[in-house]
């Protein structure tokens, strides 16, 4: 009966004094929202960029052309990147690696009839599919063979497919080329293979749709390392031998050695141009894993941060409807934050394009993803701060001279 009634007398004085209530009410509500908010938001843009990270694989290592500064650049045609001799010389000087894969990318115009589309031609070898995880919706991929005899067949990603073949079975049918003045036959076509965003300075987004694929050595032999582009009545010419090469290990553990390896046998062959980069998708998920540790620890200062001593003055009762009652209406409005994200990201979008568009591609995609961990977390924190700061004065009030404590009120 002793704490019934002192429960009825603390909801009574909380009822006689809204304006306190309602202020310190608010502290933990915030406290509360803030975090699941913060880390909702923070693993919805985690999620994407590890997502994109992990599909490159943890044991990856990608060797890059990149176009050097104009200064850098002599002559007619920019000649720079990577050079079939330097997958050559990794291959033959780095034993832990299990795979090498060479791409070479050209944008080029694809026709059927009279159906034209614009697309990437990538010339590679048959580990493109599984280290890009691409499946087959039907025939087949590239196989060695087709490498081997520089044969004149192609795999069409699934938007080419069904812009150039809406109506019929693309299999056996040929793709031509005008730029080149080459035809492909068609040995296979792609499921959907969703794009992958770019991921800070380090790595370009990757949008599959539009691709078709061929063998690498088919490239080098119809096609060449030059490229000529027209536009607006001048040519330009670029000279490129590779655009990439993805290397495998075996072990995670072997991913950092190797490619201090790899970076010791290359770079200094393109000190002059600086053409080069070597990119470990490893580093970068660990990368992305601290910067959502980081947007964790965030939330968590701002719960603990929420000034309550110069609000709360009443008892311990009080304290305690509070603390609960604003973490339940906390939890309610953390729940409500991804579509506040959402309508947050659209008024930028509509506002403000251009600041939209400087966002990182990481939170433009993100889907905030309530982390239900954080919740007891929260909510711990904030009823732990309310307690502790309605403790206090609870104590002291219970010493204070009743003369005193009147003359107080």
């Amino acid at each position: 009966m002793l704490w019934l009634r002192t429960w009825q007398l603390g909801v009574k004085s909380l009822l006689l004094h809204p304006l306190r209530s309602g202020l310190t009410m608010l502290g933990i509500l915030i406290g509360v929202w803030a975090v699941i908010v913060l880390t909702a938001i923070s693993q919805g843009a985690s999620d994407v960029v590890q997502k994109q990270i992990e599909s490159l694989g943890a044991n990856t290592i990608i060797v890059r052309s990149i176009k050097p500064p104009a200064e850098k650049m002599t002559g007619r045609a920019a000649d720079y990147g990577l050079r079939r001799s330097d997958l050559e010389l990794i291959v033959a000087n780095v034993p832990t690696i299990t795979s090498a894969l060479p791409i070479r990318e050209i944008r080029r115009q694809f026709t059927n009839g009279d159906k034209t589309i614009d697309g990437r031609l990538v010339g590679c070898t048959p580990d493109y599919a599984e280290i890009n995880k691409l499946a087959v919706r039907n025939g087949r991929f590239l196989a060695d063979a087709d490498n081997l005899r520089a044969d004149t067949i192609c795999v069409l990603a699934a938007g080419v497919a069904d812009r150039l073949f809406p109506y019929e079975e693309p299999l056996g049918k040929r793709i031509y080329v005008p730029e080149n003045n080459d035809y492909y036959r068609v040995a296979g076509v792609l499921r959907h293979r969703n794009a992958s965003a770019a991921i800070g300075g380090s790595l370009d987004s990757q949008d599959f749709s539009g691709d078709i694929y061929i063998p690498i050595r088919t490239m080098q032999r119809r096609i060449g390392d030059t490229v000529v582009t027209r536009r607006a009545g001048q040519m330009e010419m670029e000279i490129m031998e590779l655009n990439q090469i993805t290397l495998q290990v075996s072990d995670v553990d072997q991913v950092r050695p190797t490619a201090a390896m790899v970076e010791s046998l290359v770079l200094p062959r393109h000190a002059a141009m600086q053409d080069v980069a070597v990119v470990v998708p490893l580093e970068l998920l660990e990368q992305a894993r601290n910067l959502r540790m980081m947007f964790l620890g965030i939330g968590i200062r701002r719960a603990l941060g929420a000034k309550r001593k110069d609000i709360v003055r009443q008892f311990l009762v009080e304290t305690i409807v509070l603390s609960f009652s604003g973490a339940a209406l906390g939890i309610v409005l953390g729940f409500l934050g991804p579509p506040m994200y959402h309508s947050l990201l659209y008024l930028v979008f509509k506002f403000s394009p251009e600041k939209f568009a400087s966002l990182p591609e990481a939170i433009r995609q993100a889907e905030p993803s309530i982390v239900y961990a954080t919740i007891p977390l929260a909510v711990g924190i904030a009823v732990a701060v309310g307690l502790v700061s309605g403790l206090y004065p609870a104590i002291r009030a219970a010493k204070m001279n009743p003369i005193d404590a009147l003359r107080h009120e």
